[in-house]
C-alpha cells in the first residue's frame, strides 16, 4: 500500500459519495428523502469497507480498478450508456420523491435492501473468487480461466450480481419510474457480454472450453 494509492481511493470514494448525493437530493429538492439516504448508505459503507479489504490484501486489483479506462470503442460506448441510465434514473428517482408520483410501499423498499446486500456479497465473492478482475475489457499477463465457485455456475457472474445490484437501485430510491429506466441495464450488459466473450475466445487460452463447461453466460438455466 503506497500514500498515492491511499488518496486516489479516498478522492474517488469522496467525489463518487458527493456526485451520488447531488444527483439523488437535487432532484428530491429535501435532504428528508429518507431513501436517497438509505441508498447511500447501502452503496457507500460496503465500498469503503471493501476498498480498505483490497488496499490491505490485494492493493494490485484495487489499484487497476481505481485507475481502469475503457479502450475499446464498442465498450466505451456501453459504459457511457450505463451512465446516462443511472444519471437519468437518479434524477427521476429524486423528482419521483418531490412531487409525489408514486411511493412504492416499504415491503417492495425493505425486500429491494435485501436483495441489495445479496447482490453486493456476492459481488464480493467475484472478486475474492478471480484476481484477475477488471473494470475494462482485457487479459492480463499470466492470466487463467477462473472456472470455479460463482464461475462454475455462470460465466460472468460479477454482471450477474451488478444486474441484480442495479435492478434493486430503483425500488430502494422507492421509485417505479426510475425502474423503467433501470431496465435498460439488462440490455447494455448482453451487449458488452457479447463483445467480451469475442475479445476473450480470442485472447485468453481455454476460453472455448470453458464456454463448453459452463453453458450460461448470466442467469442460471436462462441465458
Amino acid at each position: 500500500m503506497t500514500k498515492k494509492l491511499f488518496l486516489s481511493a479516498i478522492i474517488k470514494f469522496f467525489a463518487g459519495l458527493i456526485l451520488v448525493g447531488i444527483l439523488v437530493f437535487l432532484p428530491a429538492g429535501s435532504f428528508s428523502y429518507i431513501n436517497g439516504w438509505i441508498f447511500i448508505a447501502l452503496l457507500f459503507i460496503p465500498m469503503f469497507l471493501a476498498g480498505i479489504v483490497m488496499m490491505i490484501k490485494n492493493p494490485a486489483l484495487l489499484k487497476s480498478r481505481l485507475n481502469a479506462k475503457e479502450e475499446q470503442k464498442e465498450q466505451d460506448l456501453v459504459v457511457k450508456l450505463s451512465g446516462l441510465m443511472f444519471l437519468c434514473g437518479f434524477i427521476v428517482a429524486g423528482l419521483n420523491f418531490r412531487f409525489s408520483w408514486h411511493k412504492l410501499p416499504d415491503a417492495v423498499v425493505i425486500a429491494a435492501t435485501v436483495l441489495f446486500l445479496i447482490s453486493y456479497a456476492l459481488y464480493a465473492e467475484v472478486m475474492r473468487e478471480n484476481t484477475y478482475l477488471s473494470r475494462t475489457i482485457e487479459v492480463q499477463e499470466n492470466q487463467k480461466v477462473v472456472d470455479t465457485g460463482l464461475y462454475g455456475i455462470v460465466r460472468h457472474p460479477m454482471y450477474s450480481a451488478t444486474l441484480l445490484l442495479f435492478l434493486t437501485m430503483p425500488l430502494v430510491l422507492g421509485s417505479a419510474y426510475a425502474l423503467l429506466i433501470f431496465l435498460i441495464y439488462p440490455f447494455i450488459i448482453a451487449k458488452r457480454i457479447k463483445h467480451e466473450e469475442e475479445f476473450l475466445e480470442k485472447e485468453l487460452d481455454g476460453y472455448k472450453e470453458y464456454k463448453q463447461k459452463v453453458k450460461y453466460r448470466l442467469i442460471p438455466f436462462i441465458w
